[in-house]
């Protein structure tokens, strides 16, 4: 038997609900509304996106970052020492064991060799390789975001080698003064980005990778790491090689650093020059690294 009653009298179907169709001023507001927050914070997302990529080589991370100056204090700064058995005078004429002489420059070392890594491949991937530079770019995430997202994305990895390598110097008690030596991990850091943010420049403007970032670790990070007064004073060399340490952000990060780590004794001046030369190099360098990033994701 049926419920439903039948006949004239029966009730009529309920109102149907009727779907308005959007206008299309409706439609660009819900999407600017949803593109907001990516617009705030793209940036982060961006930093995010390559900070959780570097899980997946996670070991080769900490060995690579912190293994090769370790091998270095332990095989020059320890075993040199002990056979040479003779303090350094550096240049300011203070003079300290060999293991605290080396310790800040192989600090600065280790930051700048990960952002060698960071801003040379990665780049190259994001663009090239599996190009999700561009798909960050078809969101509302802009192409500067996507370049400060880099940034602070191997800023991170830095930072945590610079911080592992620092407690490593401080338990071969190769830091006399650990109030002030703490702040040689930011000056790492500052380092990595003068030396980093020209090369993620270099790397946004290559369309091919033929070579070009063995030839810079070869005749860039190579010359810099050994002639920028890393195992022995800048004043030793030929007057003709000591304008490779000048030039080095090496040299002026690994300065500040002794100056911090054992207190080696510096004029104001000279100690306002290698913040703003590292600060140079690391502002200019991000501004060129933005706009070959937009050039690039433009095309």
């Amino acid at each position: 038997m049926s419920l439903r009653p039948d006949g004239p009298d029966a009730p009529g179907p309920g109102p149907v609900a009727v779907t308005e169709t959007p206008t299309v001023a409706q439609l660009r507001d819900e999407a600017m509304e949803w593109g907001r927050k990516p617009r705030a914070f793209g940036a982060i997302y961006v930093a995010e996106h390559m900070v959780r990529a570097m899980r997946a080589y996670g070991w080769t991370i900490i060995i690579g970052a912190l293994g090769q100056p370790i091998l270095y204090l332990l095989g020059l700064a320890v075993g040199l020492a002990a056979l040479i058995d003779a303090p350094i005078t550096d240049d300011s004429g203070r003079t300290v064991s060999y293991v605290v002489f080396v310790a800040p420059a192989l600090l600065m070392t280790a930051a700048i060799q990960v952002a060698s890594e960071e801003f040379t491949y990665p780049v190259m991937d994001g663009f090239k390789w599996r190009r999700f530079f561009f798909g960050f770019n078809a969101s509302p995430i802009a192409s500067g975001q996507i370049a400060t997202g880099v940034l602070l994305g191997a800023t991170a990895r830095i930072a945590a080698a610079a911080s592992g390598y620092y407690l490593f110097i401080w338990m071969f008690q190769a830091v006399p003064n650990p109030e002030t030596g703490w702040i040689a991990i930011f000056v790492s850091i500052l380092g990595g980005w003068a030396f980093g943010a020209p090369i993620m420049a270099y790397a946004a403007s290559i369309e091919d990778d033929k070579g070009q970032f063995a030839l810079v670790q070869r005749f860039v990070f190579m010359p810099m790491f050994l002639f920028s007064g890393t195992f022995y004073p800048l004043e030793t060399l030929p007057i003709w090689l000591q304008p490779i340490g000048w030039v080095s952000p090496l040299w002026h990060a690994t300065e500040l650093g002794r100056s911090l780590m054992y207190g080696r004794p510096e004029e104001p001046l000279l100690t306002v020059v290698h913040v703003v030369y590292l600060v140079t190099l690391a502002v200019v360098g991000y501004a060129f690294a933005r706009r070959n990033f937009t050039r690039r994701l433009a095309k």
